[in-house]
């Protein structure tokens, strides 16, 4: 595939000025840091899922005394105190996911702004989007144009 090329039309000669320097950078900010709460909701989703495997096996137990893990070091406790110990441990992880989810939300909703000001002021100029060409690109590949010799043309 060719360079992607803007058409005359859809050219912006604007000027990048010192608040838009400060948008574009805020943006890209806040998408590493939508990134990193992304991976975390997805490591604390998995560490539920396992405390909650555990759990399950605690369940199933004879009711003796076992050794749970608590950093370097195991100790033994009845399956009562054990299970208690995962709902506490579930509960945890449950509030730092729906704080993450949250913080998601405001990203995102953060992201939306940036972009609605930057597509205004840049157009098609400026890509925001993640994983693809902008929506403009998109439309006009839907009707046709060829991607390799710029859009519009």
């Amino acid at each position: 595939m060719g360079d992607m090329m803007l058409s005359p039309e859809q050219e912006n000669d604007r000027e990048v000025r010192r608040a838009d320097q400060e948008r574009i950078g805020k943006f890209g900010r806040l998408n590493a840091r939508l990134h990193e709460v992304r991976s975390e909701r997805g490591d604390l989703k998995a560490k539920m899922e396992r405390i909650d495997d555990a759990s399950t096996d605690l369940m199933m137990g004879s009711g003796d005394r076992v050794s749970i893990r608590l950093g370097a070091a195991f100790f033994e406790t009845s399956e009562e105190e054990a299970t208690e110990h995962c709902e506490e441990l579930v509960e945890g992880a449950q509030t730092a996911v729906d704080a993450l989810g949250d913080e998601e939300a405001s990203i995102l909703a953060e992201q939306a702004e940036l972009k609605r000001l930057l597509y205004a002021r840049f157009g098609a100029s400026i890509n925001l989007e993640e994983g693809g060409p902008p929506k403009a690109y998109t439309v006009n590949l839907l009707k046709g144009q060829d991607w390799q010799h710029g859009l519009g043309d």
